[in-house]
């Protein structure tokens, strides 16, 4: 006997093969669209492309569907205005990464904290820079590797970079010193 799941895999098999397009392209097209309502995402399908009621009925299930469950990138939403600050954040972010694949990041509103056993760090993309703030209790402050009183309690430093070159080797043995103790 068929399941209705393996009856909509099906379906969708056969979408494919009568009208010549993956799924995942009519989901781009849908998405393309910028139409939102299941009723209109029909309406389009069949007037734009000439699909049948059902294939495009199924059609636009799917891509509401995929909308609707696929989680948005939140450092992709942190740097969505700021690209030359996202350059930034991924070279911070490869520096990271280098130490081991560990690290839980947890997105907040405005910032992403990263995370081992204990939290280590967190970036915060501002205007014209990425705010990096640590927890290292016991290290000195520097005009660079400043105090992150007034910044934010759960942290001992902060250190504002303002471009990718400034991720050099004093940095990553402060980011590696705050990940070690994390873990």
């Amino acid at each position: 006997m068929t399941t209705v799941e393996e009856g909509l895999r099906s379906q969708l098999r056969n979408i494919e093969a009568t009208y010549g397009r993956s799924i995942d392209d009519w989901i781009a097209l849908i998405r393309a669209s910028s139409l939102t309502r299941h009723g209109q995402i029909v309406a389009m399908l069949k007037a734009d492309h000439g699909l049948p009621h059902g294939a495009a009925n199924r059609l636009a299930l799917v891509a509401l569907d995929s909308a609707a469950t696929a989680p948005a990138d939140p450092v992709d939403a942190l740097y969505a205005d700021r690209p030359a600050v996202r350059a930034i954040h991924d070279r911070v972010w490869e520096t990271i990464r280098g130490f081991g694949d560990d690290v839980e990041t947890a997105p907040k509103k405005g910032y992403l904290s990263l995370r081992r056993r204990t939290q280590f760090a967190m970036v915060k993309p501002a205007a014209k820079h990425l705010d990096l703030a640590l927890v290292l209790p016991d290290a000195p402050t520097t005009e660079r590797f400043e105090s992150a009183a007034t910044f934010n309690a759960l942290f001992t430093h902060r250190v504002r970079i303002r471009s990718e070159a400034e991720v050099d080797g004093e940095l990553t043995e402060w980011i590696s010193r705050a990940y070690d103790r994390a873990g």
